[in-house]
């Protein structure tokens, strides 16, 4: 069997179609195939996993009519011719797509010559390649029940929840604690914003660090990432790799997330899809910051699915402060059973099996 996976841009996309790609290989004898672009994060991580990886040119459609929009075009269009080459040389039996605009040309050539495809959308709202492709593609899995009216002319469309890592699954609490120090007593914060960092949230929590330095029944392990870290060390007035107090684990970035959320009691997040999937399968009460700026404002949707379940309260980023996540997080360690109930609603929301449901969705279109 032959099987086509493609996903670009941002970690939104690459880690759920490499996901479904580990999680198909422990399932079928396969030979693989991942397209992305040149420019992409997928251009650096995808190769590093061991995968046959190949580009294809496209970048994303700009909103008004200009030179770039009509190069972006063109490029759309050589897409599209190069991505049928590729599906003649390879000759997929499969060909899933997770998002980002280099899924289109390839899964349009793919349906158009009557391969099976499946198309993977994370967000509550779906992005605009997506909602193209749903017109085309044989099923459409969501992440969210709430997605599937944005696909009313979709063949088929099925709930599956997001594909979550295994090791974020299987991370054993109490290792997890004992790796990071933690106390049987401690409750401990999560804080992560992005591999890239969140400025508005490094920003309030300098406020938090303060607040809680010295406290010993919590911990704070706060990945500012990369881009952020010396402006969050400079701030609270240590060098890098220096421990402000006892209460703060401040790193630039947590290549052991499994840990670090197996070790946790709350978390204060953005709303990505798969970060919100990951702290549903550990049951993780959080506090929602959605970044302002996704397109059609999908992290605000996504943080509204998990407060109206009970999950997660929400902060809009431009009334983001010190002293307003100081309450949010005074308010959520002083209630321990409101903590257990919303830890409880959190858990509800979890699909541990996404991605084996998703691979087995894959797997069931494929032509005899």
């Amino acid at each position: 069997m032959n099987i086509m996976i493609s996903g670009g841009g941002t970690g939104g996309h690459i880690y759920p179609a490499l996901t479904i790609y580990k999680t198909l290989e422990t399932m079928v004898d396969a030979n693989f195939l991942y397209v992305g672009t040149e420019r992409g994060l997928e251009s650096r991580i995808v190769p590093k996993e061991g995968i046959p990886f190949t580009t294809l040119p496209v970048q994303g459609l700009q909103r008004t009519l200009s030179l770039d929009t009509l190069v972006t075009a063109g490029k759309t269009i050589s897409s599209l011719w190069k991505a049928n080459r590729l599906i003649s040389k390879f000759q997929p039996d499969i060909v899933i797509g997770t998002g980002g605009y280099v899924c289109g040309p390839l899964l349009l050539a793919a349906a158009l010559r009557g391969i099976p495809t499946l198309i993977q959308e994370q967000n509550v709202v779906p992005g605009i390649t997506n909602k193209i492709l749903s017109r085309f593609v044989d099923v459409v899995a969501v992440g969210y029940e709430e997605a599937t009216p944005h696909f009313p002319n979709a063949k088929r469309v099925v709930y599956t929840g997001n594909p979550v890592r295994p090791n974020v699954v299987t991370a054993n609490r109490e290792e997890a604690r004992a790796y990071f120090g933690l106390q049987e007593t401690q409750t401990a914060i999560l804080v992560a914003g992005g591999s890239r960092g969140a400025r508005s949230i490094n920003k309030a929590m300098l406020a938090v660090h303060e607040h809680y330095k010295g406290r010993e029944d919590i911990k704070i392990i706060h990945a500012t990432g990369t881009d952020e870290y010396s402006r969050v060390c400079e701030s609270l007035g240590i060098q890098g790799g220096e421990v402000y107090s006892p209460t703060s684990h401040i790193v630039p970035y947590l290549d052991n997330m499994d840990m670090a959320m197996a070790a946790s009691d709350m978390a204060i997040f953005r709303s990505g899809a798969i970060g919100l999937a990951e702290l549903a399968v550990r049951g993780i009460p959080s506090i929602l910051i959605p970044y302002p700026y996704a397109a059609a404002d999908h992290q605000t949707f996504n943080a509204k699915a998990f407060v109206e379940a009970g999950a997660s309260t929400m902060i809009v980023d431009k009334e983001l402060d010190g002293t307003r996540l100081l309450q949010s997080v005074d308010a959520m360690l002083e209630d321990q059973e409101c903590r257990q109930r919303m830890a409880q609603a959190t858990l509800q929301l979890g699909k541990p099996q996404a991605a084996i449901e998703i691979a087995t969705l894959a797997l069931s279109i494929k032509k005899s």
